[in-house]
């Protein structure tokens, strides 16, 4: 298994370190040539208006489109906001991969960035704590039907799953916890067996 993770901008480098600590090859994605060989692929935290204009600029916006259509994608944080349908009170046009829509920044500024222990809902009878941390962290305004809530916080969805593809609000690779990772990873297998 190969997973590449989107490494124009943002907090790449930490989903790497915990995708090696579980045993998993990883390669940095920054062309759609990259992104060919990749079973998978995690977009991460960062600034979500710079990172569509680079994806624009380097023309790589249909490939991840075309790419997510037959395999996993994860978006944490601003990948989130890549992914979503529609992004509230913003002219951004995202890659309308979830059918969700989210607010930008709506936790709050840098300075307002917060831990809190979230229930994980992964699969049936094995809820879990979780502690997420969120930095500058969208909020999911609304979702499909086709969208499973697997996390929320204070009533609202936090971590979502829509198909072969996952979405979460915070940042899951700050933490020691490979829990959401690993998740990932058993996404990744069951559609490379289906």
């Amino acid at each position: 298994m190969l997973v590449g993770v989107l490494a124009l901008q943002g907090d790449f480098a930490k989903h790497e370190d915990m995708l090696r600590s579980l045993g998993i090859q990883v390669c940095q994605v920054r062309t759609p040539q990259e992104l060919e060989g990749c079973d998978a692929l995690i977009i991460p935290g960062g600034e979500s208006t710079v990172m569509l204009r680079q994806l624009d600029f380097i023309k790589m916006k249909e490939a991840l489109q075309d790419f997510a259509q037959e395999r996993p994608l994860f978006g944490t944080c601003a990948g989130l906001i890549l992914m979503s349908s529609s992004v509230q009170l913003s002219t951004m046009k995202p890659l309308g991969l979830l059918d969700i829509t989210v607010e930008r920044n709506a936790y709050g500024r840098q300075v307002e960035s917060f831990q809190a222990s979230v229930g994980l809902h992964l699969a049936s009878g094995h809820d879990k704590i979780f502690h997420a941390f969120f930095i500058r962290a969208p909020r999911i305004r609304a979702n499909g039907e086709e969208v499973k809530v697997l996390a929320s916080y204070q009533g609202e969805p936090i971590l979502v799953r829509q198909g072969h593809l996952l979405g979460a609000s915070f940042h899951p690779e700050l933490t020691g916890d490979p829990t959401i990772h690993q998740y990932f990873l058993e996404m990744v297998r069951e559609k490379k067996r289906a």
